[in-house]
């Protein structure tokens, strides 16, 4: 894709390869880049609580999670027929509530452990806009479609951010002192804050998170915002909604990660998984041909030859 405007990115240490442990926590967009690692068979780890939209819910989580806290039925509630828990996404609400705790729990635990191996732990930051539960003067992860008026709407400070951001960084250091910690910040608009509101939301965040650049060279940053906003300003690399962005922006963003986190070693492995996955979606003229079987077992050794050299690749 040739476009004019280019930011220039520089190259990062250290690489991403099929020996990495992969971590990815927070906005929605950690999902779009989670499925490009899942897609090409890195040992990858996304969201165990699901969409995490704003710096509270993550240090929250890494909280819980490196304290190595547990949660009881007493910190999930019922509304509309399934059990939540505020600190979570509404993914792994559930309508049995020993179901949701263990699963809570269970993603805890598992959690810790990648946290503990991982080589590369992203965090995406989606907002600033926070909701506090009067009730409980607590800031909620999801309010999990409880009425508006029960909750005040709030704006972090850039201060707030700021120290959120490095309280995350302390709790994951804590667990692990040797993993590269990336910020980026969502691309995606949340309309329904107002635009306006969305611009003051995501300036708070880029400039706290440049603030803990400043003060932590071990810390590192990928621009997916300023990609999506000074690289690809046309509506085709927009959903039909104009707030997410197309498959076609994913992969021009994925693409320009690539240049600069993963190794081109490793590139050549993503080029024999994705032959690999397009073959497994191939559907033949005449599944009896000769043609079709010697398909397949080419399919077949190209796929046990990865496996014997990289184990944990399943297709």
């Amino acid at each position: 894709m040739n476009l004019q405007t280019k930011i220039p990115l520089s190259s990062q240490e250290p690489k991403i390869n099929y020996d990495s442990e992969i971590v990815m926590l927070g906005s929605c967009f950690v999902e779009n880049i989670g499925e490009k690692f899942e897609y090409y068979k890195f040992k990858n780890n996304i969201n165990p609580f699901g969409i995490l939209f704003h710096p509270k819910a993550i240090e929250t989580f890494l909280w819980m999670t490196s304290q190595d806290e547990k949660y009881t039925e007493t910190d999930v509630f019922y509304h509309n027929e399934h059990w939540h828990c505020f600190d979570a996404h509404s993914s792994l609400s559930n309508a049995d509530k020993d179901i949701l705790v263990s699963d809570l729990n269970k993603g805890l635990s598992n959690a810790r452990k990648k946290i503990t191996a991982a080589t590369h732990i992203f965090i995406t930051l989606g907002t600033s806009w926070v909701y506090r539960l009067k009730s409980l003067d607590m800031v909620v992860a999801n309010c999990h479609k409880i009425p508006q008026q029960e909750f005040d709407k709030q704006l972090l400070s850039v201060e707030e951010v700021t120290q959120c951001l490095q309280n995350c960084i302390h709790l994951i250091r804590s667990l692990n002192t040797s993993a590269k910690i990336v910020f980026t910040i969502s691309p995606v608009r949340h309309a329904k804050d107002g635009f306006v509101e969305n611009t003051r939301s995501k300036s708070h965040l880029i400039t706290a998170v440049h603030e803990v650049l400043d003060r932590d060279q071990n810390v590192g940053y990928f621009p997916s915002y300023e990609l999506m906003m000074d690289e690809l300003r046309d509506y085709r690399f927009y959903t039909t909604d104009m707030l997410h962005p197309s498959e076609l922006a994913i992969q021009y963003i994925w693409e320009r990660f690539s240049e600069i986190w993963i190794s081109e070693k490793t590139k050549t492995t993503m080029k024999q998984v994705e032959e690999v996955q397009k073959g497994l979606i191939h559907r033949p003229f005449n599944p009896n041909s000769k043609q079709h079987t010697a398909f397949l077992q080419k399919l077949s050794s190209k796929k046990n030859q990865l496996q014997k050299e990289y184990p944990f690749m399943s297709f």
